[in-house]
């Protein structure tokens, strides 16, 4: 009888213990925030569904750098776009904010359990043998790579420009842009050819066709319900019904998985064999293979792993690239003195490479051209190509905030109780246009803001130029340089040759939220990315 009583006498204490910390755990409901208009999904519809950035830069104006939002059933959540908070979550403490389950399920989707899946002690083992092949100077060896494929859209569109009756043309550009970048980091990664410039694709080359758009763009109030509720379903249920249930998206991922792994696996086969007989390439995938020879034992990555970092690298270095591309050329036709400016300073550079007898641009001739750096930074900016990323506390924290918040209550604040679990959107958009960070003209597209020193960039966030378009911290894109030199090669080249100007379908460009940001027109999102911009030959000073 004693053993029941002392049994009760427990289990009454461990109930009061768990009502006691529920009761007393960190709240954000004194944070300030707009009132959602629907209980079973909140504020998501205007994150996803609205062009990409509006409703971040409508919060950032109303109510400050830190907000508190809602997820289906009214569940709290917090919006950052705060300096301070964002740099101790990305860098600080960064393996202590995973991403949210949901947002792991979607990464798997479209790049098995690779380097954007992956957390904790698995998360620092690939990158480890990551690393080697997205350093500096193996991303400089790429730069050839990236300037031969954009030399093929340059003759593509002369050729173009060539059978045409006027001096310029109306063009998606998109439809040319992407698939040059997706045969650019088939080849630098893989040293694999997908023929997708050809029209020739192969069956990869297919499967990463509008890939993100077939799967993400325009979600349906149903789908974002959906999607958001997965966050209290175990990960293992998850995992099945994405590999399983049906849907033109989900059909186009397996679709990819399958082409992918296919390709990957005889990759495999060849940089196994050429690493054995010394014959090693230098794409990121023969370096990979080699450094992870090196690892011995829990430390190698498995076969598996290095398969789905080849989906991830394929998605991530293509999808972005094309984009910000694209975003480029819409912003150099809409300032045409920029475009002007920075043609200018190509083409001075290029007869300085020809006078002492070089053929084409290195990366030190890049990093010599300080108004092509200030245009790629400001691009970079103002147009990141992933919006938003997402996390969790793993235990119950404190958010320190780069200025004070003035709570719902009236209480003055400098940081953020939250507690384990709790969902954060960090908001690379509008952190990009923190006017305390870039000043008063932050959401001006102005490149001079890179070449003076009144900008107040004295936070440090991100791994590039206090940016955030990279993220930071232990997370951040493994292959940012990698994605820099590309960027560099494509526009000085398009720029040197061509001249941009808005088309009258320039208007209906929208932003259109696929986890990137993809160009999109108004009304026409089932046509996949479009850019319409009039081309011609560009004025060349004798």
């Amino acid at each position: 009888m004693e053993l029941v009583q002392l049994a009760a006498v427990v289990a009454g204490l461990g109930l009061l213990r768990f009502l006691y910390r529920l009761l007393t755990r960190p709240s954000i409901s004194d944070i300030p925030g707009p009132e959602p208009t629907s209980f079973w999904l909140g504020h998501l519809p205007e994150l996803f569904q609205e062009e990409s950035g509006d409703t971040d830069f409508r919060w950032q104006a109303e109510y400050g750098s830190i907000v508190r939002v809602k997820a289906p059933f009214g569940e709290d959540m917090l919006w950052v776009s705060d300096p301070k908070a964002l740099q101790y979550i990305y860098q600080t403490s960064g393996y202590n904010f995973p991403k949210q389950p949901e947002r792991r399920i979607l990464s798997r989707l479209i790049g098995d359990p690779g380097l954007t899946w992956a957390e904790g002690d698995v998360h620092k083992r690939q990158r480890k043998v990551m690393l080697p092949a997205f350093g500096s100077p193996e991303s400089k060896a790429l730069l050839p790579v990236f300037r031969h494929y954009a030399e093929q859209v340059t003759l593509k569109w002369k050729d173009l420009l060539a059978g045409s009756s006027g001096e310029s043309i109306k063009m998606n550009v998109h439809d040319y842009i992407a698939p040059a970048t997706l045969e650019a980091i088939g080849e630098a990664a893989f040293n694999y050819k997908l023929g997708v410039l050809d029209n020739e694709a192969s069956e990869l080359g297919k499967a990463y066709s509008n890939l993100v758009m077939s799967i993400f763009s325009a979600p349906s109030n149903a789908k974002i319900f959906m999607q958001n509720v997965a966050h209290y379903v175990p990960m293992a249920i998850q995992e099945y019904l994405y590999d399983n249930l049906p849907g033109k998206g989900l059909d186009k991922a397996r679709a990819n998985r399958v082409a992918a792994h296919k390709v990957a696996n005889q990759l495999l086969e060849e940089k196994n064999e050429a690493l054995a007989t010394g014959k090693a390439a230098r794409d990121v995938m023969s370096i990979l293979v080699r450094e992870n020879s090196l690892e011995t034992g829990a430390s190698r990555l498995t076969h598996q792993e290095i398969v789905a970092q080849m989906r991830t690298i394929m998605l991530a270095g293509q999808e972005t690239t094309s984009n910000t591309l694209s975003w480029a050329l819409l912003e150099l036709s809409k300032q045409p003195k920029i475009q002007d400016r920075l043609r200018a300073e190509v083409h001075m550079m290029e007869r300085t490479i020809r006078e002492r007898g070089d053929a084409d641009f290195t990366v030190a001739d890049f990093e010599a051209m300080p108004y092509l750096q200030a245009v790629l930074k400001e691009i970079l900016r103002f147009y990141p190509a992933v919006p938003h990323t997402y996390r969790q506390p793993l235990k119950d924290d404190v958010l320190p905030l780069s200025k004070p918040v003035t709570t719902r209550s009236g209480k003055v604040i400098s940081q953020v109780p939250i507690r384990a679990g709790l969902r954060l959107i960090l908001s690379v958009c509008a952190y990009n246009r923190e006017k305390d960070v870039w000043g008063e003209d932050a959401h001006q597209f102005n490149p001079e803001r890179w070449l003076t020193s009144n900008g107040k960039r004295a936070s440090s966030v991100g791994v590039y130029s206090n940016l955030l378009t990279f993220a930071g911290g232990v997370r951040a894109c493994i292959g940012w340089r990698f994605a820099i030199y590309e960027v560099q090669a494509f526009l000085t080249e398009l720029v040197s040759n061509f001249q941009f100007e808005l088309s009258d379908d320039a208007e209906r460009v929208r932003k259109t939220s696929a986890i990137v940001m993809v160009p999109t027109l108004d009304n026409e999102i089932a046509k996949g990315a479009q850019m319409p911009l009039r081309v011609s030959l560009a004025p060349r000073e004798e």
